[in-house]
């Protein structure tokens, strides 16, 4: 099974290019980057911290048109996909191994009012707390409902 899930942030604008397809259509090809946050932070050989791991990802027709017409750098965003090996031989005759993320399905991680900076860590709270709610956000029960709680 090859299978794999992130979450992160894309590092730049995605690139988008069409192709021809042999039946004359043309085929979106999209091509970005994302940053995923490691759990724990460790050194590098450089003596640096690394907090972070990058991924090169493509996605192809209609995912690719998503890509181009909604995400942009610093996009929070889900990516599920398979992990394709994209080795090759450079101008030296040196063999480069690497690998890259096929995207088939995207979805944002936030919402968009977070990714503008306006929202706290992606939560809007969409409606008022209820008149009886305390200030440590729990509702009070009514004595009359407490018999009928599954839980004690």
């Amino acid at each position: 099974m090859n299978k794999v899930i992130l979450m992160g942030r894309l590092t730049r604008d995605p690139e988008v290019r069409y192709t021809q397809s042999r039946n004359g259509e043309q085929l979106a090809i999209a091509r970005f980057s994302i940053a995923v946050d490691r759990r724990f932070a460790r050194n590098s050989q450089d003596g640096n911290e690394v907090t972070a791991d990058f991924f090169n990802c493509s996605s192809f027709g209609k995912q690719a048109e998503f890509v181009e017409k909604y995400l942009k750098q610093g996009t929070k965003i889900v990516v599920c996909g398979r992990i394709e090996n994209d080795n090759y031989t450079n101008k030296n005759g040196e063999k480069v191994y690497s690998v890259r993320i096929v995207a088939e399905e995207i979805e944002f991680a936030e919402s968009k009012n977070a990714s503008q900076g306006g929202g706290q860590g992606g939560y809007q709270p969409q409606a008022a707390a209820p008149k009886n709610a305390s200030a440590d956000d729990f509702m009070s029960i009514p004595d009359t409902l407490e018999n009928d709680l599954p839980f004690k």
